[in-house]
């Protein structure tokens, strides 16, 4: 963990676009909620298959314009060199100088990712055309992508994604602290050491949680989930056990020298502000 004690400790959080006028004015009270902590970030998510490309591209403007970064998530994903140079153009005439570049997820009965495959094939592109003008964010997988072939093959994926350019990365979101400490040594002895920033997921119900870590391949371990399997619907238990885990999570994260966290927030404010009061923050 000594390369990432050499970096600052920041926090970002994440949001994505809102697709109704009640779900846009919700957006605006959270986002200022959680612009009172001075986040170094907000990043904004890009819908499988670009289906949310416009409204993250109005998302991340008008955050950038209350006067803390946005950044938006570009994919692979039914993308070509042509729109993805458009989008980039667009952000660097708006002001916008971070991306989080991802090879993202095919919608059901797609059969062709687009002009680039991998994440990497985007990072290099994103170099080629705008030099160093973007810091550039990627994804990291401590426990191993859920397509990969293998965890050997995962992390030679993450390296390319290195060698391409990226300046950071962000973890999918785990509750298994070893999992991160064991992905950053492994980094350390392959030469990387950019900072590696955990995904931290709030948790405020079970069967989200349970949907969500089927679909991204996070593993919620098994003293975990029967803990929450107990609470049945007492939703109020759920959130203080949440909290509780999360919080503890976070701390052990942080004094073991993670160079911050970024938090999947799903448009709330309260869960990521109470953790953050935990950890004194």
């Amino acid at each position: 963990m000594q390369s990432q004690k050499t970096h600052p400790q920041l926090f970002s959080f994440e949001f994505y676009p809102p697709k109704t006028e009640e779900g846009a004015e919700n957006l605006q009270i959270v986002h200022s909620k959680l612009a009172k902590l001075n986040p170094d970030f907000f990043s904004v998510t890009f819908g499988a298959g670009g289906s949310t490309r416009d409204l993250t591209f109005d998302t991340v403007i008008a955050i950038q314009a209350k006067g803390i970064a946005a950044a938006p998530h570009l994919s692979c994903v039914a993308s070509t060199k042509d729109n993805i140079r458009a989008i980039l153009k667009s952000y660097q005439d708006n002001g916008i100088a971070k991306i989080v570049a991802l090879r993202g997820d095919l919608p059901s009965g797609m059969m062709s990712a687009g002009e680039f495959r991998y994440a990497n094939e985007l990072v290099e592109f994103i170099r080629q055309e705008t030099g160093d003008y973007f810091q550039i964010h990627v994804a990291a997988y401590p426990e191993v992508h859920p397509q990969s072939a293998s965890a050997t093959e995962d992390f030679k994926n993450f390296k390319r994604k290195v060698e391409a350019g990226a300046d950071a990365a962000i973890t999918q979101y785990f509750y298994n602290a070893e999992a991160y400490f064991y992905f950053v040594d492994a980094c350390e002895k392959n030469g990387i050491d950019i900072p590696i920033v955990p995904g931290i997921m709030p948790i405020t119900q079970y069967t989200q949680l349970f949907r969500f870590s089927e679909m991204c391949g996070a593993d919620i371990p098994r003293w975990m989930r029967k803990r929450l399997e107990s609470f049945g619907d007492d939703r109020a238990s759920i959130q203080d056990f949440g909290l509780d885990l999360v919080s503890n999570l976070c701390q052990r994260l942080l004094d073991g020298g993670a160079p911050g966290l970024h938090f999947y927030t799903m448009n709330q404010a309260a869960p990521t502000l109470a953790i953050l009061e935990n950890l004194k923050r």
